[in-house]
């Protein structure tokens, strides 16, 4: 496979035929370049504005979607696609080499915090991360209505695995995203708050694309669920939005009829270490609790006789995600109590 070396303005994204590039965008210390890989098929029926991307390495230590979209690369026909499907594996190239959240190496920016007004345009906001935005923001965004962000909990948190989306104001765009999620079979859908700034998938759905992100695993491993979720959602995703031909099973807890929806959008729905402290979980992620129930202990190493601090479920729900590394500093969000909705 010859896998081409170009700058972003030498994308093709556009004429029929299967593309395999390395996304050139410079780097900001050595004399040379961070390298994206993308590649695009592009169909007899594809059409300006229409198409799918899948991102993985949106933070640089989380692996199930890299390693999905790579397996999928060899898998899609070219005669199959009838659109266009654009994959980037590695979207955050610096925070992937480091193994790290945030490109640590580099410029130390979340690239999921990074869509912000002037990001790689003014000399404030000009750092790789911010320049991988507005890659994503001048070549991407105009080229497909579909937007598939494939996540893990990396070093951050643990999670009852989900596909996920925000509330959106357009019913029809909700109900897409929500069809659209389900198709990935996991346990769990997350409906989750959307106030945090620079998000990718705020971005794409304030643009009107029918997005959905997962959170797929965690610890800087590969789980294997994970990455078959992953596989099998992007497929129907490509399927259902005309832009593969195909035909394709519900799997998992989409076929079994049992995924669970939980709404994770107000305040109560985490709870917050009041100060640092080393997280012992007593409940594990998928699991129903109610309001005032024991889920953790925080304790403190510093004060050994101390009895530990009680982490209780502000609200009725499904603990959906929790604390991976036993050390947690105050602020953080160490157990995600879900409240179940239709």
């Amino acid at each position: 496979m010859d896998r081409k070396i170009v700058r972003p303005a030498e994308l093709d994204l556009d004429s029929p035929g299967r593309r395999d590039y390395w996304v050139a965008l410079e780097h900001d210390s050595i004399w040379g370049d961070h390298l994206m890989p993308l590649t695009v098929w592009v169909g007899r029926n594809a059409t300006e504005g229409r198409g799918l991307v899948a991102f993985g390495a949106n933070h640089g230590n989380e692996y199930e979607g890299p390693v999905a979209l790579k397996n999928l690369q060899s898998e899609i026909q070219l005669e199959k696609v009838t659109g266009r499907i654009i994959f980037i594996p590695v979207l955050n190239p610096p925070a992937f080499r480091a193994g790290t959240r945030e490109s640590f190496l580099d410029d130390g920016v979340n690239l999921n915090r990074a869509f912000v007004d002037g990001a790689g345009k003014t000399p404030a906001l000009s750092g790789i991360t911010h320049r991988v935005a507005a890659f994503v923001r001048d070549y991407i965004w105009p080229r497909v209505h579909v937007v598939i962000d494939l996540h893990s909990g990396g070093d951050v948190a643990r999670f009852a695995l989900c596909a996920s989306f925000h509330v959106v104001d357009d019913p029809v765009q909700s109900k897409a995203m929500e069809e659209t999620a389900r198709w990935f079979g996991t346990p769990c859908l997350m409906v989750y708050q959307n106030a945090t700034p620079g998000l990718l998938t705020s971005e794409a759905e304030r643009l009107g694309k029918i997005t959905v992100g997962t959170e797929l695993g965690w610890g800087r491993a590969v789980n294997l669920e994970g990455v078959r979720y992953a596989r099998h959602g992007v497929l129907a995703a490509a399927i259902h939005h005309e832009q593969m031909q195909g035909e394709i099973e519900p799997t998992g807890h989409h076929r079994s009829g049992t995924q669970v929806k939980l709404k994770t959008v107000d305040r109560a729905c985490y709870c917050v270490a009041p100060f640092d402290g080393h997280f012992e979980p007593l409940i594990d992620c998928g699991v129903a609790v109610q309001e005032g129930d024991v889920v953790g202990l925080l304790h403190d190493f510093d004060h050994i006789d101390m009895p530990p601090h009680k982490v209780r479920a502000q609200v009725d729900g499904v603990v959906l995600a929790q604390a991976w590394a036993a050390a947690v500093p105050r602020g953080q969000h160490i157990v995600v109590v879900g409240r179940v909705t239709s």
